[in-house]
């Protein structure tokens, strides 16, 4: 892969960028819904949201069968803005919210790793993505 290919996906969510963040950044939501399908989830997470501090998650299959760690270093942060990270394998990731009112626009770019097709991994995070919105939009 070369280092200026990326990969972005986009979700529009109706809730405010307030509403939002909260849901992006706290544990106790990552949890609810960072997976990309209902036979996996999300079994714990820590986030310590400032430059240079971590972040991770577990993601495990339902059945038990399989599991990894994602994780990484925060490396900007404006808050209600923007995240920029880079994970535990070196890539680089960034997302920017982008609120109006009562909707927000979350834009997801990354490296993209080289086991996986870009259609593949674009698919699985935007799975994730949209998981997220309907999280979100359901916190009211």
């Amino acid at each position: 892969m070369t280092s200026n290919q990326r990969i972005t996906v986009e979700v529009k969510v109706d809730a405010s960028i307030q509403k939002v963040w909260g849901a992006w950044t706290r544990p106790e939501h990552i949890i609810k819904w960072s997976h990309a399908s209902e036979d996996w989830h999300t079994t714990s997470a820590e986030n310590d949201l400032q430059v240079g501090g971590r972040f991770s998650s577990r993601m495990e299959a339902k059945d038990g069968s399989v599991g990894f760690d994602f994780w990484g270093t925060y490396t900007e942060l404006v808050e209600f803005s923007r995240i920029a990270y880079t994970m535990g394998d070196d890539r680089k990731a960034e997302i920017d919210f982008l609120g109006a009112g009562d909707k927000t626009t979350v834009v997801e770019s990354f490296e993209p790793e080289s086991e996986n097709s870009l259609d593949l991994q674009r698919a699985g995070w935007q799975a994730i993505l949209d998981n997220f919105k309907g999280y979100a939009e359901a916190l009211g």
